[in-house]
């Protein structure tokens, strides 16, 4: 059985990407993971491929050990696997709760390694593993300061990772976009005060996803 499994899959980036694999004929069924349940079973029901509903939160370990189960019992061929969950926060270090702060590198990190973890056993030859990133990976961010040091965190390690599974033919690319009109800002931006003034350019979901399939 082939598969694609897509975390953050409720909205933005991740719901996007279940729009493309969903033109892929080459898989059986699509695994959606996200909080939101209900968001994902509106997804079944506007969806060609089988869509399986995973409401799981990433951050628990529970929930990982539920996926890790499911592979196992299914064995499928994971053709691939998107890891779109993720947050940030856009303020001064210090006027950003801890807790978080906490949470940022739990979901755009710790989560993100789990998945990818747990997931590679059942990728083969040709399989893409793609990691969502950002262009604020590439240097330090004042005010995006967290998210941005996650992403970076992200950026290497889906560089290293490509490097290391070039001789099992399995392909690692961290997806780097700018400013992404996306729910995302809905919770970055704190509502009593705007530190970043300035967005050059915003893409769309649509077209980061299809230059990343692209390339």
């Amino acid at each position: 059985m082939n598969i694609a499994v897509v975390t953050g899959a409720s909205s933005g980036m991740g719901r996007e990407f279940v729009k493309e694999l969903d033109k892929n004929d080459v898989l059986d069924e699509i695994w959606v993971i996200a909080r939101r349940e209900d968001r994902l079973k509106k997804i079944a029901e506007e969806s060609d491929t089988k869509i399986v509903v995973l409401p799981l939160d990433l951050t628990e370990k529970s929930s990982i050990e539920i996926y890790s189960k499911k592979l196992e019992e299914e064995k499928p061929d994971v053709k691939v696997l998107v890891n779109a969950s993720g947050f940030g926060r856009f303020k001064a270090f210090t006027d950003i709760p801890m807790e978080d702060n906490y949470a940022m590198i739990a979901v755009n990190d710790a989560a993100l390694v789990a998945m990818t973890y747990a997931t590679l056993p059942y990728m083969h030859e040709e399989s893409e593993i793609y990691e969502l990133c950002s262009l604020s990976s590439f240097q330090p961010v004042p005010y995006i300061n967290v998210y941005g040091a996650t992403k970076a965190f992200v950026l290497s390690f889906s560089r290293a990772l490509n490097k290391e599974l070039c001789q099992r033919k399995i392909h690692v690319m961290a997806v780097c976009p700018g400013w992404v009109k996306t729910e995302f800002f809905d919770h970055a931006v704190y509502q009593d005060e705007k530190v970043i003034t300035y967005y050059n350019r915003f893409y769309t979901p649509e077209q980061v996803i299809k230059r990343a399939v692209r390339d």
